[in-house]
């Protein structure tokens, strides 16, 4: 059971995740809600890595194991962040889980034949990036971007494999 969940349970997830991340910068969602949120995806991805990590060693799904490893930081970072108010910290945690999923989308477009979800989710998430990065009033459409690129990605994913 532990392992169909950790194969299915990111296609729900990923845009889960980008919605909540999304009513924040709306303000409709707490920041609490977000910290509760940062120590949950810190406990699934320590979980996600433990348990994948022999299944995770070859090939293409190495490179979402580092994924997760550096995402686990990461999101530990953002915990980091709201516990001593480091807005920086928050930052780097954001940016993060921006920019590694869409790296991986690309790394995984290059690697497989049929590579349309992959590296168009990975283009459009790190243009979501860069639209967040540039443009302040348009943070909520580069959110947008970024997860529906990865959203594509990881259901192709999911329903592929």
């Amino acid at each position: 059971m532990l392992r169909r969940f950790r194969e299915t349970a990111p296609a729900a997830l990923v845009p889960f995740a980008w919605t909540v991340v999304v009513a924040a910068h709306l303000d409709t969602v707490s920041s609490h809600a977000i910290f509760v949120a940062h120590v949950v995806m810190s406990l699934l991805l320590a979980t996600f890595a433990v348990t994948g990590w022999r299944d995770m060693s070859d090939g293409v799904l190495r490179v979402w194991r580092t994924t997760v490893v550096v995402g686990f930081g990461a999101t530990a970072l953002g915990v980091v962040g709201f516990v001593v108010d480091a807005d920086p910290l928050l930052s780097v945690s954001l940016y993060a889980w921006m920019a590694l999923p869409a790296l991986g989308l690309l790394y995984t477009g290059r690697a497989v034949g049929d590579s349309a979800p992959y590296l168009g989710g990975g283009v459009a998430a790190l243009l979501g990036v860069g639209v967040y990065a540039a443009a302040p009033s348009l943070a909520v459409a580069g959110l947008g971007l970024v997860g529906v690129g990865q959203t594509a990605g990881i259901v192709d994913a999911v329903v592929r494999y």
